[in-house]
């Protein structure tokens, strides 16, 4: 397959990928917009993710799965396509310095928008999963890394 063939298909993955992603976070599993109250949000980095370990017994399996390894997991795919489709996205602080701030928008947008909260733990476990697909594109394909 040629390169721009590839990248041209791997750029309408990782735009369909965004789309679903979008979905998932604003609308989908059952997201109701919450009016009223006050605005969820936490600044404290790894509280979230402290009460998740802390209560992991008292917690269903499926609850604490998603939340910490869903938040992962999800963003893998960035890590794994972006540095392919763009130059730019090879060096690891490009990525990161372009990745970070958009998890940041996406989740004080979720916060004003009232379908979910701000948390920065999410942002870091977002940030893990960019990590996690960027190494293993290092391992398993050293050529698309310079």
């Amino acid at each position: 397959m040629k390169k721009r063939t590839r990248n041209i298909i791997l750029t309408i993955l990782i735009i369909c990928y965004s789309g679903c992603l979008l979905y998932w976070m604003f609308i989908g599993f059952g997201r109701v917009r919450h009016s009223g109250g006050p605005l969820s949000y936490n600044v404290v980095p790894f509280e979230t993710i402290r009460l998740y370990i802390r209560n992991i017994n008292h917690l269903p399996n499926r609850t604490w799965i998603i939340n910490l390894f869903g938040n992962m997991g999800v963003f893998v795919p960035f890590g794994l396509i972006l540095p392919i489709i763009s130059k730019r996205m090879r060096s690891y602080w490009r990525l990161m310095l372009t990745f970070v701030p958009v998890v940041m928008l996406l989740e004080l947008s979720q916060m004003l928008l009232r379908v979910g909260s701000c948390d920065i733990d999410d942002v870091i476990l977002n940030v893990i999963g960019v990590w996690i697909g960027y190494g293993i594109l290092r391992r398993l394909f050293k050529r698309y890394i310079s």
